[in-house]
């Protein structure tokens, strides 16, 4: 089984931002163990910038993108040499590869991180991503990893991916304020759930939170993708997903159960990861046949056309 894991700052992390090295052996050693049966692993963490305040002795994490672009170049070096090392006390190779919107929207970018993933899995790698923080342009970044492991998930037609977080699923509500709030343990296709907004962002610590989630959630579900959003913190939590997921039951956290869609890699691709350069309104008819074929749109259907774009472009319909 080919697993997509992402683990976040608010787990990564203590009450004062410092990384847990604790947590990070304990993700190793479940993905170890996931290794050891026969599974591959990709793993996607955050934790770049909070380990950049912590090299640097900073009190708290800033809000200004210049110098969160210089602690994460610091940090992400020193997150690495702990991955590195709790890694290779399991006789396994971490494989750094960090990622910008760019490797997901340009179609050959696209590809070239596809082959490049599929060929460290081959050599037996633990490749971990990252977004390039460093680099990444405020205006078009990822601003969350849930995204990215999403793409994933379908870039390398993942079957289960996991969103490891600081509480144990989705709620009814928020089960920080609401002490009634329940436990939802499976999400299916058409589920009203798939299109509601669960809540803002997360800690202070990370740029993600259940809303970001669910997004990904929704995304690798739409690509056939089994999809789980559970507590890092539970004891064996990789293995328990796993097994529930060769099983085809829920065991922890929340399940988003894949759609039965069988879409294309470039099908995916055009869905989720290209980036929309213009739209096109069109008539009735040429809405018929589109909704109910796979014909191509002709230009006599087509009333009105906005934005900037070439043959080639992904545009709004």
């Amino acid at each position: 089984m080919r697993v997509v894991a992402k683990i976040g700052t608010s787990s990564l992390t203590d009450d004062v931002g410092v990384i847990d090295r604790a947590m990070i052996a304990n993700i190793c050693r479940q993905i170890a163990r996931l290794r050891t049966d026969g599974h591959e692993v990709v793993l996607v963490t955050s934790g770049a910038v909070s380990a950049g305040v912590s090299a640097l002795g900073m009190k708290e994490r800033p809000s200004d993108m210049r110098t969160l672009q210089a602690l994460a170049a610091a940090g992400q070096s020193r997150l690495m040499e702990v991955y590195n090392a709790e890694f290779a006390s399991h006789d396994l190779v971490a494989a750094q590869v960090l990622l910008v919107p760019h490797d997901f929207v340009d179609r050959t970018q696209y590809l070239h991180a596809r082959d490049t993933l599929e060929r460290l899995l081959e050599l037996g790698c633990v490749p971990v991503v990252n977004e390039n923080d460093a680099i990444a342009n405020d205006e078009i970044r990822f601003g969350d990893n849930d995204h990215i492991s999403a793409l994933l998930s379908h870039l390398l037609k993942a079957d289960v991916l996991i969103l490891l977080t600081d509480i144990e699923g989705l709620y009814t509500s928020d089960p920080r304020t609401d002490a009634l709030a329940t436990l939802v343990t499976d999400v299916f296709e058409g589920d009203p759930l798939m299109s509601v907004d669960a809540g803002a962002s997360g800690s202070n610590r990370g740029s993600g939170g259940m809303a970001s989630k669910l997004s990904a959630a929704r995304i690798a579900s739409w690509s056939g993708v089994r999809a789980v959003i559970a507590s890092a913190d539970i004891a064996g939590v990789l293995n328990d997903i796993v097994t529930g997921a060769i099983a085809h039951t829920s065991s922890i956290g929340t399940t988003f159960h894949g759609s039965d869609r069988n879409l294309s890699a470039r099908q995916l691709w055009v869905a989720f990861a290209s980036e929309v350069s213009g739209s096109v309104h069109i008539d009735a008819g040429a809405s018929k046949i589109l909704v109910g074929g796979t014909v191509s749109l002709l230009p006599a259907g087509v009333t009105q056309a906005d934005g900037d774009f070439e043959a080639g472009d992904t545009i709004e319909i």
